[in-house]
């Protein structure tokens, strides 16, 4: 599969992508009410995953009170266990690198998973007050694969 998805990548991402399969994650497709699609597991590492797809760049979370509760849901479960939401958006049509990631705003996330948040772009608020994913102000997949591979930043050192 991974051959198939790295083909329209530039040198660069094409690396990016292929670390991962270095240090693999587990992803498990969630099924349940609290709205995340997946579920990926490394020995360093937890997340939800919910995916989103448009041909549209901006992409709006209706204010519907089924989906606000199911944000804070999310980000209830998530702060209390320290696993990281992550919004992963795919722009249809893109060639290359078309998925952009997000999280959820005001979280209280420690430890290297609280890292790996400060540098996730969050999720914008409109003048309303509804969420919305830019795509092209998310963190580029590539980018994100190229920081959590196995290396300094997420690995123990003994004392």
């Amino acid at each position: 599969m991974l051959p198939a998805v790295v083909k329209t990548l530039g040198a660069d991402h094409r690396v990016a992508y292929e670390s991962a399969a270095v240090s693999p994650f587990l992803v498990v497709r969630a099924a349940g009410s609290l709205g995340a699609d997946l579920v990926a597991l490394r020995h360093d590492l937890g997340f939800l995953i919910e995916v989103k797809s448009s041909k549209d760049d901006l992409l709006h979370f209706t204010s519907s009170p089924r989906l606000v509760e199911q944000i804070n849901i999310i980000r209830e479960q998530c702060e209390r266990s320290g696993v990281l939401p992550i919004y992963a958006f795919r722009l249809k049509g893109v060639r290359g690198d078309a998925w952009r990631l997000f999280t959820l705003p005001d979280m209280r996330i420690n430890g290297r998973t609280g890292l790996l948040y400060e540098r996730l772009p969050k999720i914008e608020r409109t003048a309303k007050g509804n969420l919305v994913l830019r795509w092209k102000n998310g963190m580029p997949l590539a980018r994100f694969l190229d920081y959590v591979k196995a290396g300094p930043v997420f690995t123990t050192v003994a004392v």
